[in-house]
């Protein structure tokens, strides 16, 4: 494959897993929503037990998406975990509180309560899904730094990140994919735990969760394909600002806006099939479709000659799937190491169905059972 090719098979790497994290975030959605769903410690603990198994899942995926970015795109890593560490150190602090929660929170010698680690659970909810929002928002938006001709950047803002929030189209898609995370939630808690007024709670909350959803993604969307995008001239890398760069995006990739209306209607059958046919299914329909539509994004993010991790301080620093990607040979070897990534997905895909084969009961938590208790 040619250099550019690589490169573009890489960053669709990165958009998937990307895909993915979001995803699996229902997790994150999930812990927010303990107290709204369970009235009792019991209803409580069969919640926080339906998550329990899916917790690692989202962990371990967003450590190979960091590791995947930092060895495919370097400059791009190291741009931005370098300089908008704060916004980052957050994420991560909030993902080490979430793992100290489900080791200790029903442990005999646990001197803090279960409660104060459901409020770590909560904040990892919340923090979690939230500032990983803002900082995708800053590949559409842009961020505050400078690279050097030697390929050294530096963060130009003394925030180091946190100035991503008070840009609001960040906040929105954060927002967007908070509540996202909190459907997904409800839906997989109707699918996998055995208990009629938890299913009944869960369908109240899955249509009071869709209307903020849909107002914040809807005005991100609409937003992104009426704004100015950072645009790059393929042969002399000059960057410039693009009217309605993103519509155009979609519009010369009817691949990618395929893939993107596909996730839409996905992401919406399973809601709307839910709430008026009491179907335990959506999360399946909503999950596949919550994957292609982040994949699309992402795509529209880094091709079509777009500048994928734009700066706002000076135009001509904006990095591209181009200018920040790691070498020929670098990028060929680990190829040739994805080629096992339908393997792992494969396993993912029979670890995620056996954990899943019996649903979460009450007498799993009372003892009756021979199930974990988290």
């Amino acid at each position: 494959m040619s250099y550019l090719t690589l490169q573009h098979y890489w960053w669709a790497i990165i958009s998937l897993l990307a895909a993915l994290l979001v995803f699996l975030m229902f997790v994150q959605g999930g812990q927010t929503l303990i107290y709204r769903l369970g009235k009792t410690s019991n209803e409580r603990t069969m919640i926080v037990n339906a998550l329990g198994r899916k917790w690692e899942f989202t962990f371990t995926t967003l450590v190979t998406f960091g590791g995947a970015l930092f060895a495919s795109f370097p400059l791009f890593y190291s741009t931005s975990f370098g300089g908008a560490y704060w916004a980052w150190m957050a994420l991560l602090f909030a993902f080490i509180i979430q793992a100290v929660s489900y080791e200790f929170r029903s442990r005999p010698s646990n001197f803090l309560g279960k409660r104060t680690f459901d409020v770590f659970l909560f904040v990892n909810g919340l923090l979690g899904t939230v500032l990983l929002g803002v900082v995708v928002g800053t590949f559409f938006n842009g961020a505050n730094f400078s690279v050097s001709n030697m390929n050294l950047s530096q963060w130009e803002n003394p925030a180091h990140g946190l100035e991503a929030v008070l840009t609001f189209s960040n906040v929105a898609l954060g927002l967007a994919i908070f509540f996202l995370a909190r459907v997904l939630s409800l839906l997989y808690f109707m699918n996998s735990i055995d208990h009629e007024t938890i299913f009944r709670n869960a369908k109240k909350q899955l249509l009071y969760n869709t209307i903020p959803f849909l107002v914040f993604f809807l005005y991100f969307v609409v937003r992104l394909l009426l704004i100015k995008g950072f645009a790059y001239d393929p042969k002399t890398f000059e960057v410039s600002m693009e009217p309605y760069k993103y519509l155009h995006n979609f519009l010369q990739m009817p691949v990618v806006l395929i893939i993107f209306l596909v996730g839409v209607v996905g992401v919406l059958w399973g809601i709307i099939s839910s709430l008026l046919k009491d179907k335990t299914n959506g999360i399946w329909y909503a999950g596949i479709g919550t994957v292609l539509t982040i994949f699309a994004l992402m795509l529209v993010a880094g091709y079509n000659n777009t500048c994928c991790y734009p700066s706002n301080f000076d135009l001509q620093s904006s990095l591209t799937i181009v200018n920040s990607s790691s070498s020929k040979y670098t990028l060929t070897v680990m190829s040739y190491v994805s080629l096992m990534l339908p393997f792992v997905l494969a396993y993912i895909w029979y670890a995620w169905k056996a954990i899943n084969r019996e649903k979460i009961t009450e007498s799993e938590i009372t003892g009756e059972g021979e199930g974990h208790v988290y």
